[in-house]
């Protein structure tokens, strides 16, 4: 039963506010920390001490377009994604975000996609916010972390937008995997992507330059590429970099997307040296499920429409989560092993909490989206998610990202 009060895509897009140039902003749900003595104190009236309080954990704080936030501080008012990311070079983190704007409710300028702040230390316990610490490229203030212009055609195409599907740092190298944007209103049966890229920063993210090769889009004639967004799970103890990958619909608005996702393998060495055909696949061969050089990945997950999505092993656990498009819902999955049997989908957050029965009982946000797990979460059973809100309507609010402790896949 579809939700009555799930918004209509077909008239009305995040982007379409983008073309817009609209403002957005609304204020946040958010569970903020708290600790004190009442022990100490009750013990010196001589009273009987209180049980502890447990500092509660964020359910929805917000991380950006609120006037005086950290994200302000750094130059970043509006901003959306938030992709987190380990950097492990000082063993800071990183959190990428996609169009965004130097102003609260994107009045000012508009900084472009992708944009990165980053934080000295996460609390992985979620007794405190995320709060930034500094922003990239300069350490100054927020800026657009990739060298092109926005609405032309850059040498490959006619493009809008490059947008961040994850960031990996690993061997003194930053990776970062995108898409560009050629169509934020595709027709039907399109993904309305331009190409997929991977760019690198051997600053840690001050300058990027790409790999020569690129995977074709819808609109260099490949639609509906299974390499369109891509998300890094991390180097395994085997030593290989699993990466999961799926067709572009960061449009949401992608009726081809079918859910299908794939799986393949890489050494990091030849990732680096940009030898992407290296690859191994996770297929299905011969009557079996197998690593191959043979033929390409098989799908491996399929079913209702998704959007951004995000694996990372956690404590030796694999986890993924997305949105549910068809659902209007944050969802999650894990299996032991990237090529192992994944568990069914569990709705964490949902756009519209009263339907349908799935829904009954979980943290509610509405025009949500995106949903990515913090590689510095607490445990594979208490998970830190990024997730994404705009409002849906010109000249309101917010367009921003919102953290998600304790999430139990």
């Amino acid at each position: 039963m579809s939700n009555p009060s799930q918004p209509d895509r077909a008239e009305l897009s995040r982007r379409s506010v983008l073309r817009a140039g609209a403002g957005l902003s609304l204020g946040a749900g958010l569970v903020v920390a708290t600790a004190g003595s009442a022990a100490a104190a009750s013990a010196v009236r001589g009273t009987a001490a209180p049980r502890a309080v447990t500092p509660m954990i964020q359910t929805g704080a917000a991380l950006c377009d609120g006037p005086g936030d950290s994200a302000s501080a750094q130059g970043l008012g509006s901003g959306d994604l938030g992709i987190p990311y380990f950097r492990a070079h000082d063993s800071s983190w990183g959190y990428v975000f996609g169009d965004s704007w130097a102003q609260s409710a994107q009045q000012g300028r508009y900084l472009g996609s992708p944009v990165m702040l980053a934080q000295a230390n996460f609390d992985s316990s979620g007794g405190s916010p995320i709060s930034y610490s500094w922003a990239m490229p300069t350490g100054g203030r927020a800026d657009q972390l990739f060298d092109y212009a926005h609405q032309t055609d850059n040498g490959y195409g006619w493009e809008f937008s490059r947008i961040p599907n994850d960031c990996i740092e690993f061997g003194g190298r930053t990776y970062l995997q995108y898409t560009s944007v050629n169509d934020w209103n595709p027709p039907a049966g399109h993904d309305g992507s331009l190409m997929s890229g991977v760019a690198y920063s051997d600053d840690y993210g001050v300058t990027w330059q790409d790999y020569p090769y690129h995977w074709a889009g819808d609109h260099q004639g490949v639609n509906q590429s299974m390499y369109g967004m891509w998300s890094f799970a991390g180097i395994d103890p085997d030593g290989w970099l699993y990466v999961f990958s799926k067709r572009w619909n960061g449009t949401h608005r992608n009726t081809g997307d079918g859910g299908a996702i794939q799986l393949f393998r890489i050494r990091p060495d030849d990732f680096r040296a940009g030898n992407f055909g290296a690859q191994q696949n996770w297929a299905y061969l011969n009557g079996s499920w197998q690593w191959t050089t043979d033929v390409g990945p098989s799908v491996i997950l399929s079913g209702n429409a998704i959007g951004e999505f995000s694996v990372k092993r956690i404590n030796g656990t694999y986890c993924m989560s997305y949105f549910d498009v068809t659902d209007y819902s944050i969802c999650t999955r894990t299996a032991p092993r990237p090529d192992a049997v994944w568990t069914a989908p569990k709705v964490q957050i949902a756009g519209n909490a009263s339907w349908p029965p799935s829904h009954w009982g979980r943290p509610q946000l509405p025009f949500l989206y995106g949903g990515y797990i913090h590689p510095g979460s607490a445990s594979a059973g208490s998970l830190t998610l990024i997730v994404s809100q705009w409002n849906g309507q010109q000249g309101t609010s917010p367009y921003r990202v919102l953290q998600y402790d304790g999430i139990n896949p």
